[in-house]
């Protein structure tokens, strides 16, 4: 993590931050706090530490991850170098505030499912940022929320492009069930109640009903049900869910509801670092 991190406050800093060093002092010290500016749910607390310990500044949290904040609570504060801690400001603040904002939209959508659907998992989807979607998917995750996949090689997913170029389903799962490790689960993504049963007799563990509004999702469980297979998948939703309908998606039992929303369109909660001389 120490590497992303670095890489992300070099590009932001560039040659030097010709501004602090005209203005402050080498070996100036000072003390500086994180202070939240709306209320919702921290995360990025172990990120500060570690970016803090990396440039020799004493660390001290006030919250955790996963804590709830409120407006204008200190969050944590440094104290050391007041040209490091400058240095650090904008890229710490900036991925504390994305990942509390993924956070905080995740624990919001994880309350309003379960009270339809009590065991429903809430998941993110690879719509992600380039570049800091590992603190995006460690978000979701504090917020309650189950992270898919990071990467392409972590389960097998056969979505209609690949069905497309393949021309046949059914020979899409043998190859791909051919060619994959036991240990990995393979995902298949339907369109229809035909499909979703030929999937299921095929052996994918997890079937992603694309795009299905919620009375297609309930036809699909039923058709499952009564060909015996529902027992054998887990079903998944996706597309289209936002907060105004994910109750909705909830309530049609399926085991989970992934959205590119958690990721794509939350807000940031808004943090500022407030300084002053020791």
């Amino acid at each position: 993590m120490i590497d992303m991190i670095r890489k992300l406050i070099k590009e932001d800093v560039g040659f030097e931050d010709i501004t602090t060093n005209a203005l402050i002092e080498a070996g100036l010290e000072a003390e500086a706090e994180i202070i939240s500016r709306d209320d919702g749910i921290i995360a990025g607390v172990e990120v500060a530490e570690i970016t803090c310990d990396d440039f020799n500044l004493d660390f001290k949290p006030y919250k955790l991850d996963g804590d709830k904040i409120r407006e204008n609570e200190v969050i944590l504060s440094i104290k050391g170098n007041a040209r490091h801690i400058l240095l650090i400001e904008r890229t710490l603040l900036n991925i504390m505030m994305r990942m509390s904002g993924i956070a905080t939209t995740t624990y919001k959508l994880v309350q309003k499912a379960r009270r339809y659907n009590p065991n429903v998992i809430i998941a993110g989807t690879r719509k992600t940022t380039p570049g800091l979607q590992w603190w995006e998917k460690q978000a979701i995750r504090i917020g309650g929320g189950d992270t898919h996949r990071f990467r392409l090689d972590d389960c097998a997913m056969i979505k209609d492009n690949h069905v497309s170029l393949i021309g046949d389903l059914e020979e899409a799962i043998k190859k791909v069930k051919s060619y994959i490790s036991f240990t990995k689960k393979i995902e298949v993504e339907v369109e229809s109640v035909e499909d979703a049963i030929l999937a299921a007799r095929c052996g994918a563990d997890i079937i992603l009903l694309d795009n299905m509004g919620p009375s297609l999702i309930k036809d699909v469980i039923k058709a499952l049900e009564r060909e015996n297979l529902r027992d054998n998948v887990i079903l998944e939703a996706s597309g289209g869910i936002k907060p105004d309908n994910i109750d909705e998606y909830a309530a049609t039992g399926v085991d989970a509801i992934s959205m590119g929303f958690i990721t794509h369109s939350t807000p940031v909660i808004d943090l500022s670092l407030e300084i002053s001389k020791i």
